[in-house]
């Protein structure tokens, strides 16, 4: 067992340590999980967040967008994360419709992640607009990860997904957003599809720690959906590194199981019952 791992089961990651580690100067990892299985394995390795991101209308539902993605299926995924993690913060994404229509409808769907799924956290996306919502989830006790820059559920407005941030006027609403975020209370945010020097500038301008996606080396943490860190699926972005060709594995134990069972070579005697 590597030092890592053997540390990593040691602490509960809290809100807390997480801003210790800000201060401290040491990187944070967060990685999506949606069922019990890799929830269990990214645990054990030593991740300190997993995110149950809305993003499982992409990779589970196979959705173009995160759109369609209901509050009951977050919560339903979220428990499933939940039940396999002894270490990290589990981090329940607030999809599209479940905080744009009131601050009080923010609260009563963070209530829900926490109550029915077991979530830790939740997750919002926005800045400015939101903050309202946060600082008001934020006094329910729960605490809040901010998401600004690239924010998925706006894809429409954004006119598809586009780098933000960029230009004197993308650069101050992005500022803008983060610190709006910090003020009303998030214990971190995570800044995605943003140029590297702007995510330096933002994550040295506030006080929460930055998790980066496609935003940099200087964010204060590094977030990759699972799919692409395992190479599951047929496109990533270019901001991506594919740690591992798991749908090539998958793909070519599948063919040899056809194969055996097709010249009759499985089940054999070794796999039978006596």
């Amino acid at each position: 067992m590597s030092n890592v791992t053997a540390s990593a089961r040691e602490h509960r990651i809290t809100v807390r340590s997480l801003d210790q580690r800000k201060r401290k100067g040491e990187p944070i990892t967060m990685l999506t999980a949606y069922d019990f299985t890799f929830a269990r394995i990214f645990d054990a390795a030593g991740i300190d967040l997993l995110l149950v991101g809305d993003s499982l209308g992409n990779v589970v539902q196979g959705c173009d967008t995160t759109l369609p993605v209901t509050l009951d299926e977050v919560i339903y995924h979220t428990r499933l994360v939940a039940r396999g993690v002894r270490r990290s913060l589990v981090v329940g994404d607030m999809p599209f419709g479940s905080y744009q229509v009131s601050s009080e409808d923010a609260v009563r769907s963070a209530i829900r992640m926490v109550k029915e799924a077991g979530a830790q956290a939740v997750k919002l996306e926005g800045g400015v607009q939101v903050a309202e919502s946060i600082e008001r989830i934020v006094g329910a006790q729960i605490p809040v990860m901010g998401h600004v820059g690239l924010t998925p559920q706006s894809v429409h407005k954004m006119g598809g997904f586009r780098v933000q941030g960029r230009g004197d006027q993308g650069r101050t609403r992005v500022i803008e957003d983060a610190l709006a975020v910090q003020a009303a209370g998030a214990f971190a945010v995570v800044l995605e599809g943003i140029p590297a020097e702007l995510g330096r500038e933002v994550t040295q301008r506030l006080d929460i720690p930055t998790i980066g996606i496609g935003a940099g080396p200087d964010c204060d943490g590094q977030v990759l959906v699972m799919h692409d860190l395992l190479g599951l699926n047929d496109w990533t972005p270019s901001f991506v590194k594919q740690y591992a060709n798991l749908g090539a594995v998958a793909s070519s134990a599948a063919r040899s199981f056809a194969e055996e069972v097709g010249n009759r070579k499985f089940p054999d005697e070794a796999h039978s019952y006596r």
